[in-house]
């Protein structure tokens, strides 16, 4: 823009100059008269205005580049599954093979032998016939009634202690407990899990023994549940016990004692401190059943 005012001023100044110069030389001088010249100032030309040095723009200076050899691309990630840890099934048990009911005694005494104090309940039990005696005595127990004979596990084998009071009158010894003590220690250290799954086992025998006195088509387990919740019933009784003996047994000089159920009156003969731990191991094996 300043350079085109700059060629506009300089138009003018030199049109100017050239239309001064044709009046001098047409002008013709009127006749009679003194010519005065006049001289003109010679013009001044204006001074040009700078032109401006054009700014040459360079462009910024490229970053030197630096040849970058491509980045080895990664193997691609195979993602193998993975499989679920599978636990080992454990191995089956061989299929058992009971014997009839007649030749079972062996077969009970040598898984008997098996239980953890095995050896100690093999000392307590009878000598045979072991599940029909187990079965009767169990019936036996779940009418209230205790059997004298054919007993599943041999009998203490001592007489119980008693102090004379009179001619035919009797007390109790408190020693008449511990007789028994060997017999509950035995009892109580039976796993009742292994006695559990023993009774499993044998259960087809024990079926087959309950049919046999009588109680075809009912649940032998229904039985050995109402007997053991017979003897979990029976309460405490507070001693001494005063004894009479008409004949070759004791009984108990108390009517009420002597009339309680036989299963109750055994509890009171093998003592309170025997009658509980015998109840909590059948109260466990109460719960499995």
């Amino acid at each position: 823009m300043k350079r085109f005012g700059f060629l506009i001023i300089a138009g003018v100044a030199i049109v100017s100059l050239a239309a001064l110069v044709w009046l001098s030389v047409g002008f013709d001088e009127p006749a009679g008269t003194t010519s005065r010249i006049i001289e003109l100032p010679a013009p001044v030309a204006a001074e040009p205005e700078p032109v401006p040095t054009p700014r040459v723009i360079s462009p910024p200076a490229q970053p030197a580049v630096t040849a970058v050899e491509p980045a080895e691309e990664p193997e691609p990630v195979v993602e193998v599954p993975v499989q679920p840890a599978v636990e080992p099934e454990p191995p089956e048990e061989p299929e058992v093979v009971l014997p009839s009911l007649n030749d079972s005694d062996g077969f009970v005494r040598e898984r008997l032998q098996a239980l953890r104090n095995g050896a100690a309940v093999l000392r307590l039990v009878a000598d045979d016939q072991l599940i029909r005696k187990f079965v009767v005595f169990v019936e036996n127990v779940g009418r209230h009634e205790f059997p004298q004979t054919d007993l599943p596990f041999r009998p203490v084998g001592v007489e119980m202690p008693v102090r004379e009071l009179d001619q035919n009158l009797f007390l109790m010894e408190e020693d008449a407990f511990p007789r028994f003590d060997g017999f509950i220690d035995v009892m109580v250290a039976v796993d009742s899990e292994q006695a559990y799954a023993l009774y499993r086992l044998l259960r087809p025998l024990f079926q087959q023994a309950y049919a046999e006195i009588g109680y075809r088509g009912r649940d032998f387990d229904d039985a050995l549940r109402l007997a053991i919740n017979n003897v979990l019933q029976a309460t405490d009784v507070e001693g001494p016990f005063q004894l009479v003996k008409p004949s070759v047994m004791y009984l108990f000089a108390d009517s009420e004692l002597e009339n309680a159920d036989a299963v109750h009156k055994q509890l009171i003969r093998i003592g309170p401190r025997n009658s509980t731990r015998l109840m909590a191991k059948l109260a466990e094996f109460f719960v499995l059943l």
